[in-house]
């Protein structure tokens, strides 16, 4: 029996997908404790891909019970065109193994005018946000006034709350923003559909939880975002609206911290940025144009090109400490191939002096020197790579210097977009179950 919790170790768009995927056999339930579809797991496996956003990654493996946590604010349309999707792949969707957290805060289509209208209003000091409108979702939860998945079972408390809601959002829409009023019964009527095909759905995530943890089961918790993008330890403003962080596992799934045994930081053996905020490793000539496009760095739910910029170790440290990482998986190892060189950035120069950690200033972690340290490339092609002796002398010798930077050993290599191009080290011993 064992609770692993999957984080980014980075901005997102890690490949978290891809490892929730690979570790999804060995478990009895998948849940997914935060975000909403402004994040995307792409997965390849058996000559497809999927474009996963609110359903877990585990979905695509049978027999795993699949849940949305409490800490996921969920689109409740965006929800049923995802499980459409999938089934029309072959995929089991049914009740019997896909669940939603009856304490799931809704996004409805208010939230989504607002956080178009707010982004647009910024002009040239635009946040990046996806305008699906996670961030107002959010807010509302945090005031006491959010719409949540139980609430689709009583329709009058759900009319009563979204009539009041849109006294003050129509104000919003109307006089700052100039945009349409939204009618409140015209809303209503659209979710009616929709709340009749989620209702099996909903259930108590928590309890689904504590039966699969009495029968001996194991549980994999998937995290959306990285954690710098983490609403209290990211590069603020330019972060999302929930925690990334692993003890967001807990409270975002309805379990004790201390039931939690292992966290598995996933890391790029590069580092990307979708959107605004500060990147100091970003590469903006023609090494950086080569790792977006070997990389296909586009992304999943925007369709964005990603920044991308060297591996920064003292991002991957910071997120050691607030995480408690025992062990990293190193995705796309593979984009570096082709290289005469690569770089890694042990620390930074701010304000005059050498740190270790990033900058908690708004603007400090923008101001910041990476200093580097350089490392022989290697031309060989990766993809065949099972062992971790496949691989090159240059490319051991780049994963070893990550763990002596970070002091947190890799035990998954990913050298391909398939599942089945992985390379496990099982030689690398695994911390003893301990609390977060």
């Amino acid at each position: 029996m064992s609770k692993i919790v999957i984080i980014g170790a980075q901005w997102g768009d890690e490949g978290k997908g891809k490892i929730v995927d690979r570790l999804a056999p060995d478990m009895d339930a998948v849940v997914r404790f935060q975000g909403g579809h402004n994040a995307g797991h792409t997965v390849s496996a058996g000559g497809r891909t999927y474009k996963l956003k609110l359903i877990p990654s585990g979905i695509l493996h049978k027999n795993k019970i699949c849940l949305v946590g409490n800490g996921v604010v969920l689109d409740p349309r965006e929800f049923c065109g995802e499980m459409d999707a999938l089934s029309a792949e072959g995929l089991d969707l049914s009740p019997r193994r896909l669940k939603i957290s009856r304490k799931c805060h809704l996004i409805l289509p208010y939230h989504q005018a607002l956080d178009q209208a707010r982004e647009a209003s910024k002009a040239g000091a635009r946040i990046g946000t996806t305008g699906r409108g996670i961030g107002p979702c959010y807010e509302d939860k945090a005031a006491r006034v959010g719409i949540r998945a139980c609430d689709l079972e009583d329709f009058d408390l759900l009319r009563r709350k979204i009539t009041e809601t849109l006294k003050e959002k129509n104000t919003l829409l109307t006089s700052l923003y100039g945009q349409k009023n939204l009618d409140p019964e015209t809303l209503i009527a659209e979710l009616k559909p929709v709340a009749a095909r989620l209702a099996p759905y909903l259930t108590d995530v928590s309890e689904e939880l504590s039966a699969v943890e009495s029968r001996g089961g194991s549980i994999l918790f998937e995290g959306a975002q990285g954690a710098h993008l983490d609403i209290d330890h990211g590069t603020y403003p330019y972060v999302t609206s929930s925690s990334t962080v692993a003890g967001n596992a807990a409270a975002g799934a309805g379990i004790a911290p201390s039931r939690l045994h292992r966290v598995i930081g996933i890391a790029k053996a590069y580092t990307t940025r979708v959107g605004s905020g500060a990147f100091p490793t970003e590469l903006t000539g023609e090494t950086g144009k080569y790792i977006q496009e070997k990389g296909a760095e586009v992304g999943t739910v925007t369709g964005r090109k990603r920044r991308c910029g060297w591996l920064d170790a003292v991002i991957l440290r910071e997120t050691v400490r607030l995480c408690g990482v025992n062990d990293f998986a190193l995705t796309k190892l593979d984009v570096l191939s082709g290289l005469p060189e690569v770089k890694i950035c042990t620390e930074y120069v701010y304000r005059g002096r050498r740190i270790n950690y990033p900058p908690q200033a708004e603007n400090g972690p923008a101001e910041v020197e990476p200093v580097y340290e350089s490392l022989p490339g290697w031309q060989e092609d990766l993809s065949a790579a099972r062992a971790f002796s496949d691989l090159p002398e240059a490319a051991r010798n780049f994963v070893a210097r990550v763990e002596t930077l970070t002091d947190v050993p890799v035990s998954m290599i990913s050298v391909g977009a398939n599942r089945e191009q992985t390379v496990m080290r099982r030689s690398v011993p695994h911390p003893a179950p301990s609390a977060v």
